[in-house]
């Protein structure tokens, strides 16, 4: 059976929610997000399952499987009093990075020293709130694969077109409020 319009017009805009962080950048900049198709976890290979299927913050993740600190590189950043989004390259201690993103953050969740942390990008914000203690969960949205554009090639150091995963992921605080939204993509991964 076929979705009706109305069906597909809500899929459209609920897909287009999850994707607003990086959707902003690439608006920005007068380009439009390369085809994402969303799948279900149980979808998701080897090694990207162990990475992304999971209710854990990306950066102790990262930091486990590569055996690496993790670093953060802001690409682009744009940010009033309360609120926070950017472009990010995650980086292992070579360099190399682990994975690219775009994050939408709520700002008003955090102490005053917490929240300068964050918003000075002195770390990744999984590494933040853990080194904080921080109380939240983390609550993946969607999965997905995604062929590299251009940009995305770039920031992953890797040829375009090449078969990208990720995770569409919202952190929320305890009392249930989501402080931040979060598209997160991987670069290939060799065993």
């Amino acid at each position: 059976m076929h979705a009706t319009p109305d069906q597909a017009a809500a899929e459209d805009a609920q897909a287009l929610d999850l994707l607003m962080p990086l959707q902003f950048f690439y608006l920005r900049e007068g380009r439009l997000v390369p085809p994402i198709e969303f799948i279900h976890g149980s979808e998701m290979p080897e090694p990207y399952a162990g990475l992304l299927v999971h209710q854990s913050d990306m950066t102790p993740t990262l930091r486990e499987f590569h055996n690496s600190e993790i670093s953060l590189d802001v690409l682009d950043h744009e940010a009033s009093k309360d609120y926070l989004i950017r472009a990010v390259v995650l980086k292992d201690a070579d360099e190399k990075p682990v994975e690219f993103g775009a994050i939408g953050i709520r700002l008003g969740v955090f102490s005053e020293s917490l929240k300068k942390q964050v918003v000075g990008a002195e770390g990744p914000l999984g590494g933040l709130l853990e080194q904080h203690r921080f109380p939240h969960s983390s609550s993946p949205k969607a999965y997905f694969h995604v062929n590299a554009d251009q940009y995305i090639s770039v920031q992953l150091q890797c040829p375009i077109g090449t078969l990208l995963y990720g995770r569409c992921n919202a952190l929320l605080a305890d009392d249930g409020l989501t402080f931040a939204d979060i598209v997160e993509i991987l670069p290939p991964v060799s065993l």
